[in-house]
């Protein structure tokens, strides 16, 4: 796999490592964190080491690590599918409870799209959020995605049926944005 390693002034964006899993587990077994995924608690180590690879230049699904720069302290994860044509992409974001609400993932997800959109040259990314979600909504706003619409009643998760909320971003959007 690519060594793609991007940085902020407050973080690393580095391919997810099986040293990770432990940690990964960890967090995305908290409630908070799990309650709008798609995942069910206590999550496991074994599943955490499944998002370990990937190749990030190849269709499908790569994981990243969202490290502090300073202590390397693991805080979170973001995914990407890579669509087949190589110019689109899905992406996710999980951060760990204590983390959220202080611009880490705004942070990471707008350094994300960088290199999504300059290196890449995709011409489009998408990300949906259960629709209770205010925060992730809120956090794709503010990084640029428009809402395209919202798939009622779609996803049964959980015991219940919930709405999706559909955004996309255009890289003629993201350049008019700048």
């Amino acid at each position: 796999m690519p060594d793609v390693v991007l940085a902020t002034s407050r973080l690393l964006i580095r391919p997810l490592e099986p040293a990770d899993a432990e940690a990964v587990a960890a967090y995305r077994s908290n409630p908070v964190v799990a309650r709008y995924q798609s995942w069910t608690t206590p999550y496991a180590v074994a599943d955490a080491r499944e998002l370990v690879g990937g190749d990030p230049l190849a269709a499908g699904w790569s994981q990243y690590a969202i490290v502090l720069r300073g202590d390397q302290t693991l805080i979170g994860d973001l995914g990407v599918n890579l669509h087949e044509n190589l110019l689109q992409a899905e992406i996710g974001a999980t951060l760990r409870a204590e983390y959220q609400g202080i611009g880490y993932a705004t942070e990471a997800v707008t350094r994300l799209l960088d290199h999504l959109f300059t290196d890449l040259r995709l011409h489009k990314v998408s990300a949906e959020c259960d629709a209770r979600n205010a925060a992730s909504a809120r956090l794709l706003a503010r990084v640029g995605f428009l809402r395209e619409g919202v798939r009622r009643s779609h996803t049964w998760i959980k015991g219940e049926w919930t709405d999706d909320l559909e955004f996309g971003l255009l890289a003629s959007d993201r350049l008019l944005s700048r």
